[in-house]
């Protein structure tokens, strides 16, 4: 979603929302998951982004800020800890891919990663930031189906948006997870790729930290959704066992799912397969884990008004750049390639399990179970069976944007797309901004 289209569609709603939008680069991705089996390798892969205090265990009593180094998030205040489950494309002759992710509109070029909101409620009342120590997860990697009541906030906190050609289609003008956004992975193939939307809960207990299963402390507003199922610019109310106003976080990622399209299975099939061995979709989920320094997030939600969400009209905190947020990274902790070629099976013990009844764990799992020095990744390696497999190409930053023959060509606006493979818009930008590429299908004025 682009600054300009928040601004419009803050318009057009019965009140504005503030809200932080910013960009996470990609911190590693492995398998861990310090909520769920904190320090034991975790059954399945997941991309984690922010500080790199980040680790197998994740005491509650640490300090993130003060052991953290740098951060991939843009505010360089945030040293919070998110992650999600990684998408997979899966061949026809049963291999599996990670799938490379693209920037998201008006974000520069972060190194992977997600889209970050902090959205306020639009009734303007008191939002609390989260203490330290303070974490929870939103959605369930083992289920494989979903029955929700479409008018209801639960339907739409874990969803997807197929996009056409350089994020246009139907459905765009709707924000995350409203309009014709699914609750499962896209039946279709989507020539712009394919967006992860989560909504974590915003109401709190006001007394735990977190609960065993870390959920129960926290819960979503009531209250019904407009017709287009908005959960985005939703007011809701915080119901009396979760009586405290937390900021509603939302994050989005980008699947380039493209170069896989000309590869879709004869059967019509979707390909796709999240890395818990999940082709539904409905096994979407995210982890939380609290890290601003000091004040930093409770100030910025009491005096950052802006509905755009630029991250610069956040006087409270501090930007960085791009290069900033790219150089802070881990290598990963468990000896096993995840991404990079394909791989006969998704790491860890995941086979890929459709439902409708929930998924099972796989008894005496023989996957690694141990940290240590991990491989880097190596090239592709061409299947032969039942064909070659062209695999994606790598991103090529420093290839300069095509140039427009035409003077008088449409000139694009600052954060519009103006270059890419497959790509037929404007190419030149409008003053004083540059067409630059981040990768070989998206380049951006900047």
């Amino acid at each position: 979603m682009q600054w300009g289209s928040l601004v419009a569609l803050a318009l057009v709603a019965p009140y504005a929302s503030a809200l932080l939008r910013f960009p996470c680069s990609q911190l590693v991705t492995q398998r861990f998951d310090p909520l769920v089996t904190p320090g034991v390798v975790s059954p399945h892969v997941h991309q984690i982004i922010g500080g790199n205090a980040f680790n197998i265990s994740m005491d509650p009593s640490l300090d993130l800020p003060a052991l953290s180094t740098c951060t991939t998030c843009k505010f360089k205040e945030d040293f919070s800890n998110y992650w999600t489950a990684v998408l997979f494309f899966k061949h026809p002759n049963g291999s599996f891919i990670r799938v490379p992710q693209m920037a998201n509109q008006a974000v520069g070029s972060p190194n992977g990663g997600m889209t970050v909101y902090y959205i306020q409620p639009q009734s303007g009342e008191k939002v609390t930031a989260f203490k330290k120590g303070f974490r929870m997860i939103t959605g369930d990697p083992m289920i494989r189906s979903k029955t929700v009541d479409k008018n209801s906030f639960a339907a739409h906190t874990s969803t997807f948006r197929c996009w056409d050609a350089n994020f246009s289609g139907d459905g765009s003008q709707y924000e995350p997870g409203a309009g014709l956004d699914t609750i499962d992975l896209p039946k279709k193939k989507c020539n712009g790729g394919i967006r992860s939307n989560i909504y974590f809960p915003s109401c709190w207990d006001g007394k735990n930290l977190d609960t065993p299963n870390h959920n129960d402390h926290v819960t979503y507003p009531t209250g019904a959704l407009d017709s287009a199922g908005s959960l985005f610019f939703a007011p809701g109310s915080c119901p009396s066992t979760h009586p405290v106003r937390l900021p509603l976080i939302f994050t989005e990622t980008v699947w380039d799912t493209r170069s896989f399209n000309s590869m879709w299975p004869s059967d019509g099939s979707q390909p796709f397969v999240f890395s818990m061995g999940d082709p539904t979709g409905y096994g979407q989920h995210g982890d939380y884990l609290f890290g601003w320094k000091d004040d930093s997030l409770q100030k910025a939600m009491d005096t950052c008004t802006d509905v755009g969400g630029n991250p610069t009209s956040c006087r409270a905190l501090t930007t960085q750049s791009d290069a900033e947020m790219n150089r802070c990274n881990q290598a990963p902790r468990v000896n096993e390639i995840t991404e990079g070629k394909y791989l006969s099976a998704l790491p860890g013990c995941n086979p890929v399990q459709n439902g409708p009844n929930p998924a099972t764990m796989i008894p005496s799992c023989d996957a690694i179970s141990t940290t240590g020095g991990a491989p880097a990744p190596t090239a592709p390696v061409p299947i032969t069976t039942p064909a070659p497999i062209p695999t994606p190409s790598p991103p090529a930053p420093t290839q300069p944007p095509p140039t427009p023959a035409n003077p008088d060509a449409p000139m694009q606006t600052h954060y519009g797309q103006c270059g890419g493979q497959g790509y037929n818009g404007p190419t030149q930008c409008q003053a004083p901004y540059t067409c630059k590429a981040q990768n070989q299908w998206y380049s951006q004025c900047t």
